[in-house]
């Protein structure tokens, strides 16, 4: 008699179900425009991103993390400074980076950074790795592109190390080896959370399982469903390297207002005008208002809308790739300080318990 083939979107769920549902959210500190619409200054943006991580903390989000970034549109390079001052004001929140650059950073000083996070905050640090989508930070700190691939997995392989504890040896060629080395702040709890962000690559959906870390899917445009092939690959690739299950999280972006129409007209002209910025360096095709209306559909990898809509679209794409975690990725240059206070505001007290209601709804019917 054959058996019936199992169903790889189903053990994905399955494996998903072992962690707790987590939601989040993430800023790249995007220049927030005054009343006026004229910008405000680098430090009062700085500013504003601490207020949204208290906020954040206060209306019952699990995470508030900060992506490092070093333009004039993101003036946010040192994302654990301002997670920082978030820490010394909240008592719950987990806060990390939404993405540290590593491959253009020093492993052992993202280590003690963040260690030092995770002291300060009693435990409540974590850290998303990046190889870079944004590349700024490779001419700012003197790194060459055509060493991306090998940057990335070297420093990889130190930070794991790193994350063990005790001294470590090491011996690599993007930095000086290690012998028998002492590396502070000692954790208190063991090592914190690490997740390696991925936009695309399979190779780093298996880095990430190779070394232990959690993956984050950091999914900014097309269907989110063509991801959930790379969430089957990372529980194969971690059955492979004999290692248990581990989290899968979703970041992608988005807007929450009132209404639909509202989060729309507040987003779409921010969206055209970013995206259009970066469109050359970052190969990205200028939108158009039709195409930004399929990204803001069912979909799409856009979360903009109301509450309801937004907690829909999160409850039906969490299972569908197997994921426990969703980190909105808020907020988008020009908008006011005030319409991301309230997208936070709704955010917590409105879209996340649906997701939770919708999600429990439908395990129930399982």
């Amino acid at each position: 008699m054959a058996t019936q083939a199992s169903d790889p979107v189903s053990e994905s769920e399955g494996e998903s179900s072992k962690f707790p549902l987590v939601f989040g959210l993430d800023t790249f500190g995007d220049v927030t425009h005054d009343a006026e619409d004229r910008p405000l200054s680098h430090a009062q943006t700085i500013r504003n991103v601490v207020e949204e991580g208290v906020l954040a903390e206060q209306v019952g989000v699990d995470f508030f993390g900060i992506g490092e970034h070093h333009t004039d549109d993101f003036p946010m390079p040192a994302a654990d400074v301002v997670l920082a001052a978030i820490a010394a004001r909240t008592a719950r929140i987990h806060l990390g980076s939404a993405v540290t650059v590593l491959s253009s950073d020093d492993p052992v000083r993202v280590f003690q950074r963040y260690s030092t996070l995770n002291a300060i905050s009693n435990g409540r640090a974590e850290v998303i790795l990046g190889r870079g989508s944004s590349i700024d930070s490779f001419p700012l700190f003197g790194y060459d592109l055509a060493d991306y691939e090998d940057l990335f997995e070297e420093k990889v392989n130190l930070f794991a190390e790193l994350l063990k504890g005790g001294p470590v040896t090491w011996q690599g060629k993007t930095r000086a080896s290690l012998s028998n080395q002492n590396v502070v702040p000692h954790t208190e709890f063991g090592p914190f959370p690490a997740w390696i962000g991925v936009g695309g690559s399979p190779e780093s959906v298996v880095r990430a399982a190779h070394y232990g870390f959690a993956l984050m899917l950091a999914i900014i445009g097309g269907s989110p469903a063509r991801f959930a092939p790379f969430s089957r690959l990372f529980h194969m690739a971690l059955d492979k390297f004999g290692r248990p299950p581990l989290p899968i999280g979703v970041h992608g972006p988005g807007h929450v207002a009132e209404t639909d129409e509202k989060a729309r007209d507040e987003f779409w002209p921010r969206y055209l005008e970013i995206i259009t910025s970066v469109a050359e360096t970052r190969g990205f095709a200028i939108p158009t208002k039709e195409s930004f209306m399929f990204e803001a559909g069912p979909r799409g990898a856009l979360y903009v809308g109301s509450p309801e809509t937004v907690a829909r679209k999160i409850a039906a794409n969490l299972p569908a790739l197997g994921a426990n975690r969703f980190d909105l990725k808020y907020g988008m240059g020009g908008l006011s300080h005030e319409a991301l206070m309230r997208n936070i505001e709704l955010y917590g007290t409105k879209v996340i318990p649906l997701v939770r209601e919708l999600l429990a709804s439908r395990k129930e019917v399982a």
